[in-house]
């Protein structure tokens, strides 16, 4: 497979990283003069991370950086566009990439929340567009959410869901076409939630995370939230659970409908905390601290044949490693 990527920002650096590993040429278009040297320091943090958990990087596809989108997707059978998430951008990539691409290049977005269906308003050929919505480190985290518009085929569903596999991967199919999809609906849900914590001065930041990676983050990298409130409910599972706890949805616990507005007071608040919870440390330390720590949670989960755990098996077999 013929791969191209299209901005090459922190989640477009990682998809080329996953793609070279799995042993796939890459043509990379980003403007930024930057995009040079990020591609490179995200590349050896991805080495970094594979090589720890033992899969192999001796022989990766070789990375070709384009001074267009033109020459970035010429004759590529796959295209991730990783523009920034503003929909005029997103537009014009797009109409660049079929402007140059195959009528049958797969073209995928890795938008985090625009529906597909606006992405494709202007294409000529909006049925082989989809949304293949990653998780950032790319080149670690195994899902990516697969949505389609109202234009897509279904065969260019099928096809993504296979292109991302082959990439050790775990496509989740996002049936319904809904803003922000699955995953960051739930973030978002939490983040406001978060934010008024600290606008209303009950938590910091570093007490808000603390409670996550010390409490319940931990059920969640393994078991997810149904099946964590099913254990809750002890012998009589999720219907004992609903039953005792249901009542508490109505009580007023949360401001989840509510937006706090971000004035410069809590700005400068949460940057000031999360610069003193940093200790100090660069964003490529915290980077390596959390590639580190995701590893050995993966290589956990591989060796109990369970959630992550199974797609990075099925990414050692592919690789035969």
């Amino acid at each position: 497979m013929k791969a191209a990527v299209v901005g090459c920002g922190v989640i477009g650096s990682g998809w080329v990283a996953r793609l070279r590993f799995c042993g796939h040429d890459v043509v990379a278009f980003d403007p930024s003069p930057d995009s040079g040297r990020i591609l490179g320091e995200v590349f050896q943090n991805a080495r970094r991370a594979w090589e720890r958990l033992g899969l192999p990087t001796d022989s990766p596809g070789q990375l070709t950086e384009a001074p267009a989108i033109a020459d970035a997707v010429d004759g590529a059978d796959f295209v991730q566009e990783s523009v920034p998430e503003r929909l005029d951008l997103k537009h014009t990539a797009l109409a660049d990439i079929e402007a140059a691409a195959r009528d049958d290049t797969l073209i995928a977005s890795s938008t985090s929340g625009l529906r597909p269906s606006e992405l494709q308003a202007k294409m000529r050929r909006p049925q082989r567009l989809v949304v293949g919505h990653p998780f950032n480190p790319v080149y670690l985290m195994p899902l990516v959410e697969v949505v389609g518009g109202r234009s897509t085929a279904p065969e260019s569903e099928e096809r993504a869901m296979a292109v991302y596999r082959e990439l050790g991967m775990y496509p989740l199919l996002v049936r319904v076409e809904v803003d922000a999809f699955i995953a960051d609906r739930l973030m978002e849900a939490m983040w406001r939630e978060a934010l008024w914590l600290v606008r209303d001065g009950v938590a910091t930041t570093a007490e808000i995370d603390d409670a996550i990676r010390f409490g319940f983050g931990l059920r969640w990298a393994q078991m997810g939230l149904f099946d964590t409130y099913r254990i809750a409910g002890g012998e009589g599972g999720m219907s004992q659970f609903l039953v005792q706890f249901g009542e508490a949805l109505h009580w007023p616990w949360s401001r989840l409908t509510d937006v706090p507005k971000l004035d410069h007071e809590l700005v400068a608040a949460i940057v000031e905390q999360s610069d003193s919870q940093s200790g100090g440390r660069s964003p490529r330390e915290l980077e390596r601290i959390r590639d580190d720590n995701l590893v050995a949670i993966l290589l956990a989960l591989e060796q109990r044949r369970w959630g992550a755990g199974e797609t990075l098996a099925g990414l050692r077999r592919t690789l035969g490693a």
